[in-house]
């Protein structure tokens, strides 16, 4: 007994210093983990919606937007009745680059259709199986199938906002600034997809926005340099002049669309958000915010806005859709002014 007892110890010993090695050499180990933590929460948020979903929403799913790739497909998301063409939201979804799939989003974006918008929810390839800049390429194609087949959809190809939460706002982020600056894109490496009109506007929720202004030695280091990692492709990503491009903060252009910014006061990726809005504003940018002092309560987590139980919840989707309205209408107005139903404890920035 005493013998088996030693042969196990030893077993899981060895068993230990593998996981640690497979851990330093590969972002694999730690993918996995929050891959199976982030999918629960993904199918949580999206239980908590059903009894939000409307009635007047038709869907079309898993149209493939780049042929010969089977990670390129989308689905579209249209209110029942009304005359289209309708305007465009093209959503990039969020899950830290490495997890994560469009149906995570299908109960919100269904709330969005409803409210007059053609909502287009794409997937795309994550890592490690995929790396930087493949997900940016594929949203620049998806961008390109709506604006080459949209018409036949019910799209209006002339009035498009690109959005996304979290890594998804990254990538629309940049996906914006490809699009808007040909130096940046040649920079980048990818041909933007031509554009029958400028884009409207770019609507973000809670994304890193600067890999170089990311705490990787605070409480949460451990997990953001396992997704960085698994995304870049490469354990050194901080020395990586190409990878460094995906920082979008540091590039932005007088020519970026309107934007709309929020993120949680809770969030550890707020001062990513911040700096965004700074960065767009130090350039004349259009930008209205929805932020919440440090003491706002309950606290507000990452993906705060898709919990519509709660005011912060519905506060956003307000916001967002009277952003939505005023930059979607054929000829934009200026900024709005504040929306009455801003709760006090609010921050709120226009421009």
């Amino acid at each position: 007994m005493g013998r088996w007892i030693k042969r196990l110890a030893a077993a899981l010993a060895v068993l230990v210093v593998l996981v640690f090695a497979a851990a330093w050499l590969s972002p694999w180990p730690g993918v996995l983990v929050i891959r199976q933590i982030f999918d629960a929460g993904a199918r949580a948020a999206s239980a908590k919606l059903e009894k939000h979903l409307p009635a007047n929403v038709r869907s079309l799913n898993d149209i493939a937007y780049a042929p010969g790739d089977p990670d390129a497909r989308l689905d579209i998301h249209l209110p029942s009745s009304g005359k289209g063409p309708f305007p465009v939201i093209l959503w990039i979804h969020g899950g830290a680059w490495v997890s994560g799939d469009k149906s995570d989003l299908t109960n919100y974006l269904k709330i969005l259709a409803a409210r007059g918008y053609s909502v287009v929810n794409i997937g795309y390839s994550i890592a490690p199986g995929a790396t930087y800049p493949t997900p940016v390429r594929q949203a620049n194609a998806a961008l390109g199938f709506v604006v080459r087949e949209g018409a036949r959809y019910g799209l209006d190809p002339t009035r498009i906002v690109l959005a996304g939460d979290s890594a998804g706002a990254q990538l629309a982020v940049q996906l914006a600034g490809i699009v808007t600056s040909a130096d940046y894109a040649d920079a980048v490496g990818i041909t933007p997809s031509p554009l029958p009109a400028p884009l409207r506007g770019v609507l973000l929720y809670c994304g890193p926005y600067d890999v170089g202004k990311v705490n990787f030695d605070g409480p949460f280091g451990t997990f953001l340099h396992t997704v960085v990692w698994a995304y870049s492709g490469s354990r050194d990503f901080r020395s990586d002049p190409a990878f460094a491009l995906m920082s979008v903060a540091q590039h932005v252009t007088p020519a970026f669309p309107p934007a709309f910014i929020s993120v949680g006061n809770a969030d550890p990726l707020r001062p990513q958000s911040v700096q965004l809005a700074e960065a767009l504003r130090a350039k004349g940018g259009k930008v209205e915010t929805l932020f919440f002092p440090d003491a706002y309560t309950p606290p507000l987590a990452h993906e705060y806005q898709f919990d519509l139980d709660t005011a912060a919840g519905q506060l956003a989707l307000r916001r967002s859709a009277a952003w939505l309205g005023g930059v979607m209408r054929d000829a934009p107005p200026q900024q709005p002014a504040e929306q009455a139903d801003s709760p006090r404890a609010a921050e709120s920035g226009h421009k």
